[in-house]
């Protein structure tokens, strides 16, 4: 099985980070990184990535998923258009996800026009050319699965992470066990607060 990551100059470091790990290590998926022409990246927090490909040779028939890490790229004119990539992975019923400004990559490409999805915000949704999904919007706290897409705010990595592998077929108990484990620290104590 083979995953590919989209990586942009400035990605979200934390958004994928649980996924790539579980995938790799625990499940065994080939993690392939991508970016817009193949170069390294930089992450919000300085980590610095090589990539095994460019997004234009990403090819469906080759991978089981895309997934689209945020960033603060995706709000400027610099974030690459991945509509074609979006289109031909959606046209493969192949797992197609996005997370925090990953999203916006979706929306512009209006996969997002007829189904039910998540992000940051329906208002910086709304705004994009080519969105016109807000009434499947869903302002929720968890990452959404619809058939085989998946969104999540930039604040959901764990279920986010938890909604990609079981649409990839690899839900278990023992995975939804795992990703509990790194969510127990959200979870609401005897006082009612978070820890």
């Amino acid at each position: 099985m083979r995953l590919a990551i989209v990586l942009c100059e400035g990605f979200a470091d934390w958004e994928c980070a649980l996924l790539m790990a579980a995938a790799r290590t625990h499940l065994g998926i080939d993690v392939e990184v991508a970016t817009a022409d193949g170069a390294r990246v930089t992450s919000m927090g300085g980590l610095d990535v090589s990539a095994h490909l460019s997004i234009d040779a990403l090819d469906p028939a080759g991978f089981d998923g895309l997934v689209i890490c945020g960033g603060s790229i995706w709000d400027t004119n610099e974030a690459p258009d991945l509509s074609t990539t979006i289109r031909a992975f959606d046209r493969d019923k192949r797992v197609v996800a996005a997370i925090c400004g990953g999203v916006n990559a979706l929306a512009t490409s209006g996969l997002l026009n007829g189904i039910d999805h998540t992000g940051n915000s329906a208002e910086s949704l709304a705004a994009l050319p080519g969105y016109r999904g807000g009434p499947h919007y869903r302002d929720q706290p968890q990452a959404l699965r619809g058939g085989h897409v998946v969104t999540a705010a930039g604040t959901a990595p764990i279920s986010f992470a938890g909604e990609i592998l079981h649409g990839l077929g690899l839900g278990s108990t023992e995975l939804d066990g795992f990703l509990a484990l790194y969510g127990h620290e959200h979870r609401t104590n005897e006082s009612g607060s978070v820890g």
